[in-house]
């Protein structure tokens, strides 16, 4: 089964920011959001690290009103990646794997009937990458240079890769989501 490294950033490559941009660095549009809903429709299991995991659970509380696609991603049955988590989890259908996530993510490659997707979860996707082990990765690019503001870059720490540019596609004039099929070069 395929696995997808779904990220954002900004142009200057931040998947995250600490200044006062907001959500999506304020530039989310109508056909953002529609695009991303879509993609979170279809059957798919999400593979999270435990960073991730635990800056999303509180949102899991009743009443929450968030973008459809993340409802959508809140619904899909979880891999939680972790070593310190413990269960019972906040979010339902999420199991616990404190294995080498290497390994765990090779087994659910073989053996899931759904495609996974992991959206965040830096330091994982990035030892995945390094491992193999993305067959896309689906980058959203705000445009905002976050040079000042700016924390966690994407890429930091993988290897050297060649893409092959699948999809482009730009939303509400200004937002690009770019699907690469990533090979190690060399």
């Amino acid at each position: 089964m395929t696995y997808t490294f779904d990220i954002f950033s900004t142009l200057d490559g931040f998947a995250n920011h600490n200044g006062d941009w907001g959500g999506y660095w304020g530039k989310q549009g109508p056909e953002f959001l529609a695009h991303r809903a879509a993609a979170y429709r279809g059957p798919l299991r999400m593979v999270l690290g435990a960073r991730t995991y635990s800056s999303n659970a509180p949102f899991l509380g009743s009443g929450f009103e968030g973008d459809e696609w993340i409802r959508s991603m809140f619904g899909a049955p979880v891999t939680v990646l972790s070593r310190r988590l413990t269960e019972p989890l906040d979010w339902p259908g999420t199991t616990i794997e404190a294995g080498d996530p290497v390994e765990v993510v090779r087994r659910l490659k073989a053996s899931s009937e759904v495609p996974l997707r992991s959206h965040g979860s830096l330091m994982l996707n990035r030892a995945l990458l390094n491992a193999g082990l993305v067959d896309f990765i689906e980058l959203t690019v705000f445009p905002v240079l976050s040079g000042e503001t700016g924390v966690d870059r994407v890429f930091d720490g993988v290897a050297d890769f060649d893409l092959e540019l699948v999809e482009t596609r730009t939303f509400d004039g200004h937002t690009q989501v770019l699907t690469y099929r990533p090979t190690r070069h060399g």
